[in-house]
């Protein structure tokens, strides 16, 4: 059950917990109805997540409200990157690129255990390639721009590799026209478990969180918002605020059209997408980057664990934004770049997962999505509502910490951001060389919870059954659905295995077969009737069956 906020939390408390966070959804509820607060945040991806936590460190009551689940939109569906961007450099926007990497800094500092240093690598080609020789001098005069700026904070500067280095690390990479190659050293997370860390972190400071609750419309007090009316579990109340934070991502005109009738669209969606291969189709080790026959856009193949993911496009959508997926001939763009880079042939059948996802860009106007650029927009409307729209996940803290100054401006009040330090749940303390020498479970549960992998580990010393693997080849176990079920509000069968895990990315049919056996557990957890355990179960086996149709059927997405 979440405690009241302190009033001046900590900078450490969440960092030094003894027992775990466990977070009771009516209690919660009962709360949101009952207090009044100082900020409401809707919208529960990386930016509203970041911009709760600045707000509760800050000593502000504060509240985030998610309409379906936790990064559930663009904050799971994302390339899994924690970078500067080398494009942007490419763009001209170097300041974006050193602003980025100074915050891959603090995240990789913050968050030890869910960051993690990521190779890449550029094949130098003699054609056919992202670079041929005479090109690869000056893109090597880049990466030492990128190196400058604060690429050097990672502990590596870029390389340039011989044949035979290059191939060590990709070794199915076509030989006949490689000449070599350069790398470099970026971040990435699994942004899904990211955001949730982040939230679970605002809520030990005294925030209140809860997914599953849709904003229906935004209370007035005198032409200026003062919180929202909700719908949460078949149950309708106000929630009180005297600020309003817009963080919904691509649905944030559709919210600013409810504080102001004259309020014209702003977001520009740009959609990409991302399959799953088996490592032992591709044997790479590092992320590397390959052209996509007749296109200007890169594609990057970046191995995970037994998986590698490759990715991504970047096209304007106007589709529904609750149903985005990649499909057939976003499939194959995909296979085609692998499959001139890559010996042997992917074919759909080797695909085992994907994901579509929607980037909020800001703007319109003329032009390819790939050139707009990735910077944040932050406003005040008229009603008072702050409104924080494009970005990216690397920014994701300052944004936080920008939204919630323009709170404080509207709420009148004064008080510096403590964001720039503070470890999230499971970073303090964690180190991450010495975990993941430990190998099998421990380094596994070390990756995802940090120093809180001992209360999950704590349920298995209790039931040495719980150790048992919930999905068929991943390495996810029975006590992590518990887990999810009892500290990190999952409420059903997806929640647990597209984004508590990510079961459903890594091994989607194999996930299939798991649902009832996670519908079990959750059900068992949090008193659920047997019908509501079908039903979580018979949504999850639609879902993904209308994503198999759309990837493999060409199904309209």
């Amino acid at each position: 059950m979440i405690t009241m906020p302190a009033r001046k939390p900590r900078r450490t408390a969440a960092a030094t917990r003894r027992t775990p966070l466990l977070l009771d959804r009516a209690a919660i509820k009962r709360q949101l109805a009952d207090d009044t607060y100082d900020v409401l945040v809707i919208g529960g991806g990386i930016t509203g997540a970041y911009a709760v936590l600045d707000a509760a460190s800050r000593g502000l009551r504060a509240a985030l409200i998610e309409k379906n689940d936790f990064a559930s939109g663009t904050s799971s569906k994302s390339s899994k990157m924690v970078h500067g961007g080398l494009r942007y450099i490419e763009q001209g926007n170097v300041n974006l690129v050193r602003h980025s990497l100074l915050e891959r800094h603090r995240f990789r500092k913050n968050a030890p255990h869910l960051v993690h240093r990521l190779p890449f690598l550029f094949p130098i080609l003699e054609k056919d390639g992202i670079f041929d020789a005479r090109l690869a001098k000056g893109f090597e005069g880049l990466l030492w721009t990128y190196d400058l700026v604060g690429g050097w904070r990672i502990g590596k500067l870029h390389q340039r590799l011989t044949v035979p280095e290059v191939l060590a690390q990709a070794p199915t990479l076509r030989a006949e026209n490689l000449r070599g190659g350069l790398m470099y050293f970026d971040a990435r997370a699994d942004d899904a478990r990211l955001v949730l860390t982040i939230v679970r972190t605002a809520a030990a400071l005294g925030a209140t969180i809860l997914n599953g609750v849709r904003a229906e419309g935004l209370l007035m007090e005198t032409d200026r918002v003062a919180g929202a009316r909700v719908t949460a579990d078949g149950d309708t109340f106000d929630i009180r605020s005297r600020a309003v934070v817009n963080a919904t991502g691509v649905w944030t005109d559709e919210l600013d059209a409810k504080a102001d009738d004259g309020h014209r669209p702003q977001v520009r969606p740009a959609k990409g997408v991302h399959i799953v291969v088996p490592w032992d189709k591709v044997r790479i080790n590092c992320t590397v980057t390959v052209p996509i026959p007749g296109r200007a856009r890169r594609a990057t193949c970046t191995r995970w664990g037994n998986s590698v993911v490759l990715g991504t496009t970047d096209e304007d959508y106007q589709g529904s934004p609750d149903d985005v997926h990649c499909t057939r001939e976003e499939m194959h763009f995909l296979l085609d770049g692998a499959n001139t880079a890559f010996e042997g042939k992917l074919t759909p059948d080797d695909v085992v997962g994907s994901i579509g996802g929607l980037r909020p860009l800001v703007g319109g106007g003329e032009g390819a999505t790939l050139d707009m650029r990735r910077d944040h927009h932050i406003t005040v409307g008229r009603t008072g509502m702050v409104t924080v729209t494009g970005g990216k996940l690397t920014t994701s803290r300052h944004m936080g910490e920008l939204v919630i100054n323009k709170v404080m401006t509207v709420l009148g009040r004064r008080g510096k951001s403590r964001t720039t330090d503070l470890p999230l749940l499971g970073g303090a303390g964690y180190d991450a060389e010495a975990v993941a020498a430990s190998g099998g479970l421990a380094a596994h549960l070390g990756e995802r919870f940090g120093t809180e992998a001992r209360f999950v580990g704590d349920l298995i010393q209790d039931d040495p059954a719980l150790a048992e693997p919930i999905v068929a080849g991943l390495p996810y176990t029975k006590a992590e659905v518990v887990y999810a079920a009892r500290a990190e509000l999952a409420r059903s069968v997806d929640d647990v295995l597209s984004r508590r895990t990510r079961a459903r990315l890594f091994a989607r049919d194999a996930s299939l077969d798991a649902a009832e056996a996670v519908g079990a557990i959750l059900g068992q957890e949090l008193n659920l009737s047997e019908a509501e355990v079908d039903r979580s179960v018979a949504e999850y086996l639609a879902a993904v069956h209308h994503e198999k149709s759309v990837l493999l059927e060409g199904a309209a997405a």
